[in-house]
């Protein structure tokens, strides 16, 4: 039920973001979601691709250093509230949000968000209590072909 994220350091600095994008671009990577944070030295570019071993190896082989993590993928509610039910699940287990982020895509009325749990886990039992399923990375291929 998790998906794997690749997180590389840039310089924030004009074209650092397209270095990376190009590299993947270019090797034929299709990008399901992407994240950018920054501060004044350096930025984080977080991104979600189909094979993350190979995009991982390419952006190495440039020089690029990229750590992987794992996000979990979840339906919500493209509602009022859909968010607030999710985070009172987490927050009554005792889970974290780190960050998140969305996707794209949306699939029968849901919106799709990607999270950053300190215990993905927990999270993941969490969820399914509540009768909230996680979307694996299999699904979310799927979803893009259809």
């Amino acid at each position: 039920m998790k998906v794997k994220q690749l997180s590389l350091f840039l310089e924030n600095k004009p074209g650092a973001l397209s270095h990376p994008i190009k590299l993947l671009a270019k090797a034929g990577f299709n990008l399901l979601t992407l994240s950018l944070a920054d501060t004044q030295q350096f930025g984080i570019l977080r991104l979600v691709v189909r094979d993350w071993q190979k995009a991982k190896k390419r952006l190495e082989s440039a020089g690029f250093v990229v750590k992987v993590t794992d996000l979990v993928a979840l339906e919500v509610a493209d509602e009022p509230g859909g968010l607030a039910r999710v985070l009172a699940c987490l927050e009554k287990a005792g889970v974290n949000v780190e960050y998140m982020y969305g996707f794209t895509l949306k699939h029968e009325g849901k919106g799709l968000l990607a999270f950053r749990f300190d215990d993905p886990d927990q999270a993941i039992a969490a969820l399914q209590r509540k009768g909230m399923k996680p979307v694996s990375s299999a699904e979310l291929f799927k979803r893009l072909e259809d």
